[in-house]
Parts: structure tokens; C-alpha cells; sequence
């Protein structure tokens, strides 16, 4: 360190298995979906992330998107390290510059991972100019995104759902404590759409589409106090095979994700069962907290919180609460020192 300091950018990565965030200089500089399309016949990549994401589904066969993440592990090495690659390219400030310059990361991990699945993060990250690269459990960066003090000898229960894995995690003096990492997320919820209105209408969509009616419709509950209004559907019948649009309610979507909440309930009561009576105590009084795209599933909040006997409080922005967390990280790394995975 020193003199080559100014050859050294730091940015903190939040690698998710639907979306990957940036930061740099304390901004979210890179916000998009973690897909790339390829050539099949060159084996180029054409785009990445929205763009990619724009393909998804509507390819000839020349064209393929990939997910390079997969439950929130790298499934596809050369992809993922092609897809960091450009998104570290396109960060404004970085653009500016002469030469690639050496990079300081902090990218985080989910806490169910294992060695091999965490050298292949540390690789890719490698490969992309990264000197020092430091690697974070994801309910640990979610924490601190939300605004716990994780020093403290406190318990706080973080529920991180995201697209590959639902991440729960009991934090106290800067460790985690108890720890659950469960594959199922919003992918899944996606999976689950898909497949109940193949049985329930016999209406054949794609992944984009079953995505859409999660976000705009998606309940965990049938009870909503402001529950959201009906949403017509297109796709292709499986009987006719013509094209045809149906009309679905909240109330359905909530009976197809039910099996799914379940487990992630389950989960989370498994985990509960765990935690020493000491730091049940402090959570009895502070409440879990929930961050992740997951969590924005109307009345999921309520239905944990009906479960568990517990409050339950959203992060503001889940979706940056990581990301937001990796970035603090990064700017105190010698306070955050112990956290950390060299």
C-alpha cells in the first residue's frame, strides 16, 4: 500500500443468482440481472445482463442465455467470469481510465457454501484484476446493510431471501451464530408459477413471464389487507397450441407458492430451535429481520410473523440491503477484519 494507491479502485460485489450489484465510491454503479447470451457458433458473448435478460426466451438457436449462478453458487465458471468482466467494464469511473486498474473486492457469499464452490468465486474474482479479493457471508453483509451493530454481544435473526438461496442466520459479536442456507428462493416461486398454470390452466409460459406475475401479483397469504388487482396472463395453451390469455388472481398465486413458504418457514423455526436461550432472548425482544428480493412478497411478513410468535420488520430496499452491507464493509475493512474470508 502507499505510492500505488491510486492504481488500486475498490468496489464491493453482491454476486446473486438473479442480480448483480456494484458499488463504488459508496454508489451502486452496476444494478442488473446476472445472465449473459452467447454466440453459439463463436462463442462470443453479445450481452449482458438487461439486455441479456430482454433475450431470455426469445433466442434462435444460434443465440443461448445462460444464468451463470445457480442457487447461488458459479455453475457456469467461463460465463461468470466473462459476465464480472463486463460489468466491471461498464462502472462510469472505470471507463474513464487508461489501464485496467488493480482492483480491492469484497464480494459476498452465501453462508452455505463450501470450499471448492468459494475458490471459484475467489478465481473468477481473480481473473478480473482483483489483487485483493475478501469474501463475505451474505446474512453477515445483509446485517450490516440493515444497520445492525454486529459487534455488539446482542442476537439479531437475519432471513435473507434472495433468487438461488434463502439465507437465515442468527449474528451476535460479529459471527454467526446459527446458520441455515436453504435452496429455496425466488426462483423457485418463479418455478412454482410456471408449473401451477400448466396444471391449474393449462397455459404454457416462459420464466420472464412467471417473473412478472410474481412481482406484480405475488402473495405469500390469501388474507391481504391491500391485495393486488387481477392480472390477465398470456401464454400458450397446451391443448390447442394457440396463444391464448387468462385472468389470475393473488389468491392463486398465494395456493402455488404455499409448499414452497412452507419450507422456508420451517427453515426458519429450525433455526429458531438452535439458537442458545441467551440470544433467543435478545430476539424474542428485537424481531427478525428480513432483506432480500424474497422478502417483498406481499404478506410474507405476516405469515412468518403469525409462525414464529415474533416481529417481523422488512429492511428498507431489500434488494441493496446486501450490497449496501458489502459496501460499508469495504470502506472499514480493518473494523470488519474479523468477518472477513481471506
Amino acid at each position: 500500500m502507499g505510492f500505488f494507491d491510486f492504481l488500486t479502485e475498490e468496489i464491493a460485489i453482491d454476486l446473486g443468482t438473479a442480480n448483480t450489484l456494484i458499488i463504488h465510491n459508496d454508489k451502486v454503479v452496476v444494478d442488473s440481472p446476472s445472465i449473459v447470451a452467447r454466440d453459439r457458433v463463436t462463442s462470443k458473448i453479445i450481452a449482458v445482463g438487461k439486455e441479456a435478460s430482454m433475450m431470455q426466451g426469445k433466442t434462435h438457436e444460434n443465440i443461448k442465455t445462460i444464468r451463470p449462478l445457480k442457487d447461488g453458487v458459479i455453475a457456469d465458471f467461463d460465463a461468470s467470469e466473462q459476465m464480472i468482466n463486463l460489468f466491471i467494464k461498464n462502472i462510469p469511473a472505470l471507463k474513464k481510465k487508461l489501464f485496467t486498474p488493480a482492483l480491492r473486492m469484497v464480494v459476498c457469499i452465501p453462508s452455505g457454501i463450501t470450499e471448492v464452490e468459494m475458490r471459484a468465486v475467489k478465481e473468477s474474482c481473480e481473473r478480473v484484476n482483483g489483487k485483493e479479493v475478501y469474501l463475505v457471508h451474505e446474512p453477515m453483509a445483509a446485517a450490516i446493510g440493515i444497520g445492525i451493530d454486529i459487534m455488539q454481544p446482542k442476537g439479531n435473526m437475519i432471513v435473507d431471501i434472495g433468487g438461488g438461496t434463502t439465507e437465515i442466520a442468527v449474528i451476535a459479536l460479529g459471527g454467526i451464530v446459527c446458520d441455515k442456507s436453504v435452496k429455496v428462493a425466488g426462483d423457485v416461486f418463479t418455478n412454482d408459477i410456471v408449473y401451477y398454470m400448466r396444471t391449474q390452466h393449462n397455459l404454457y409460459v416462459g420464466e420472464r413471464t412467471a417473473e412478472k406475475i410474481k412481482i406484480q401479483i405475488g402473495a405469500a397469504t390469501e388474507d391481504l389487507d391491500l391485495p393486488p388487482e387481477e392480472m390477465s396472463v398470456q401464454g400458450r395453451d397446451l391443448l390447442t397450441g394457440k396463444p391464448k390469455q387468462v385472468q389470475i388472481s393473488y389468491r392463486e398465486i398465494a395456493k402455488a407458492l404455499d409448499k414452497s413458504i412452507l419450507r422456508i418457514e420451517d427453515s426458519v423455526m429450525e433455526t429458531l430451535s438452535q439458537t442458545p436461550p441467551e440470544l433467543a432472548a435478545d430476539i424474542y425482544n428485537t424481531g427478525i429481520y428480513l432483506a432480500g428480493g424474497g422478502s417483498m412478497l406481499r404478506g410474507l411478513d405476516k405469515r412468518l410473523s403469525q409462525k414464529t410468535d415474533l416481529p417481523v420488520y422488512i429492511a428498507e430496499d431489500p434488494l441493496r440491503a446486501v450490497v449496501r452491507g458489502t459496501g460499508i464493509v469495504l470502506k472499514n475493512l480493518p473494523r470488519y477484519k474479523s468477518i472477513l474470508i481471506k
